[in-house]
């Protein structure tokens, strides 16, 4: 893909996340803390795929700041680069792999996104019991990631693949 079209594609996709975050913060899933839908994590996923795993990376953080500062919440900048560090990480490790969807990988990021952030609760507020959120946690992130990784799934299969749009105009 060319570097302009590939800047392009993930310039949108970063805004398309922006969006998903915001739409999520007026939309508590839950009364307990740190439980959202994750939804822009299904364009994180599919970005994987289409833009690649380090364009995906700088999305990831460029969406994180600017959404951390949108909502007038800094310290939230801090839990979120954890948790999407660790997601990316796992989502680009089993993204492509034989037997693993992006329902796969997204159950996995969902999972230790939630790992991510509480390992940093757990650092800055020095308290090691903050280990036992991850009971709920844990199982909600791989839902949350069920609900994101089908997304990305059916999203790619009804949106044409780029490499076939290249084709058609080049």
């Amino acid at each position: 893909m060319k570097q302009t079209r590939k800047l392009t594609l993930a310039a949108i996709l970063v805004a398309v996340m922006l969006v998903l975050g915001y739409l999520e913060s007026l939309l508590p899933v839950s009364p307990v803390p740190g439980i959202k839908m994750g939804l822009a994590n299904s364009v994180l996923l599919i970005g994987i795929y289409w833009v690649g795993v380090r364009a995906c990376f700088q999305m990831m953080v460029v969406k994180t700041v600017l959404l951390g500062f949108m909502l007038g919440n800094p310290m939230m900048i801090l839990y979120s680069l954890a948790g999407g560090v660790l997601s990316l990480t796992a989502m680009s490790l089993l993204a492509g792999r034989r037997g693993v969807s992006p329902i796969g990988a997204g159950i996995a990021g969902g999972v230790l996104h939630n790992v991510g952030q509480v390992a940093v609760a757990m650092l800055i507020l020095q308290t090691p019991s903050l280990i036992y959120y991850l009971g709920i946690l844990m199982p909600v992130g791989a839902g949350m990631g069920l609900l994101t990784g089908t997304i990305a799934n059916m999203l790619m299969r009804h949106l044409p693949p780029l490499k076939r749009i290249e084709k058609q105009e080049d």
